[in-house]
């Protein structure tokens, strides 16, 4: 399936709220971007809704002003259609310091507007605490909250969310998050699912387990869950090759190290690359955690995998790669000839129960 044919999939569901786990690379932004198109006026070209995406977060960069040793860095903004509401922002600074709370941030800031106020803030200029003399380069992660921050902002701008009010598409607003922070972002989004669920629709996607899980524990299992769980589908987007799959999971409980088992067998029947070998490493990982164990050798070990040192060597050398980014190549014949054999042990061995198609 193509991706604008799972983003008019998603147009025709019935339910408000939708929560779909998908690994990096494999579409979640093109999707988002395929739900605009689909859903945008076909007379007029204008949004029926709003999104934050990989394209939000790339409208701010920095200027680390290295001709001057960094003595005015500031995190610039790029002019796009959202400049028009600026005004609300730089007006009312403390909608964005309230969002920012949350997050217990050890800077302040300032906006910097363009020489005309109509054209929106130029860029933000950041702080030590207590300190608005030296302007200052915060952290990925930091940087990643504060964006999310200006966008939650946004949403209560007259004008624009409450114009493009048919949906709010939220794609992926973890990156280089700690788990702290994931926690703490997850309750952010909860917050727009209980103002907005019944108005719009909200569509979630992420790569990160973590805040999956708790999203949908709350929506399907949580002591609100009465209110949402009849609004609500949990996917799972899969990609092999140029093809892409729409996975509904239903009623059952998400289990990471099940998803990807159930990614292995089908790759093994329909092409393997070479980071499928970073899944392989990553059940392994998880069986040796749930054991109490520290490597991969002990359960390579225990499922009867001839040499497991060997084999633990081969696995963990071709996975230096992150688990969460699809690689291109092909898997060479040789590993994958460990990779089934290892698969088809673990499974003999521990019993694993998912569905094999």
């Amino acid at each position: 399936m193509k991706i604008d044919e799972i983003a008019k999939q998603l147009k025709d569901l019935s339910q408000n709220i939708v929560l779909i786990y998908a690994f990096n690379g494999t579409g979640k932004t093109r999707l988002s971007v395929a739900y605009k198109d689909i859903t945008k006026d076909p007379e007029s070209g204008h949004h029926a809704g709003v999104y934050y995406n990989a394209y939000s977060e790339d409208l701010f960069v920095w200027d680390n002003d290295e001709d001057h040793d960094g003595a005015n860095i500031e995190l610039q903004i790029v002019s796009s259609s959202l400049n028009k509401f600026h005004s609300f922002l730089y007006e009312n600074i403390e909608i964005i310091m309230d969002k920012l709370a949350m997050y217990a941030p050890t800077y302040t800031f300032k906006f910097n507007p363009h020489e005309n106020p109509e054209d929106g803030i130029k860029s933000i200029s950041f702080f030590l605490n207590n300190d608005d003399e030296e302007p200052i380069k915060i952290s990925r992660g930091e940087e990643r909250i504060f964006v999310w921050c200006f966008f939650l902002a946004l949403l209560e701008v007259d004008g624009w969310s409450n114009e493009q009010d048919a949906h709010v598409f939220i794609d992926d607003p973890v990156s280089s998050l700690d788990e702290h922070n994931i926690y703490i972002t997850a309750d952010s989004i909860f917050q727009q699912i209980e103002q907005h669920y019944l108005k719009k629709r909200l569509i979630i996607t992420t790569h990160h387990v973590g805040l999956f899980s708790i999203l949908a524990d709350r929506l399907m299992k949580g002591s609100k869950s009465s209110r949402y769980k009849n609004l609500t589908k949990l996917f799972t987007l899969d990609k092999n090759a140029d093809d892409h799959l729409l996975r509904d999971l239903g009623d059952s409980v998400f289990l990471f190290h099940l998803h990807l088992l159930q990614v292995l067998d089908e790759a093994i029947r329909s092409g393997l690359y070479a980071h499928h070998v970073v899944m392989l490493r990553q059940i392994l990982e998880n069986i040796s955690s749930f054991l109490g164990k520290g490597n991969i050798n002990y359960v390579l070990s225990q499922i009867g995998v001839n040499d497991p040192e060997n084999v633990a060597n081969t696995i963990n050398s071709l996975s230096h790669k992150d688990a969460y980014y699809y690689q291109s190549n092909l898997m060479a014949p040789a590993v994958e000839t460990v990779l089934k054999d290892v698969f088809g042990k673990l499974l003999e061995k521990y019993k694993f129960s998912f569905n094999r198609g």
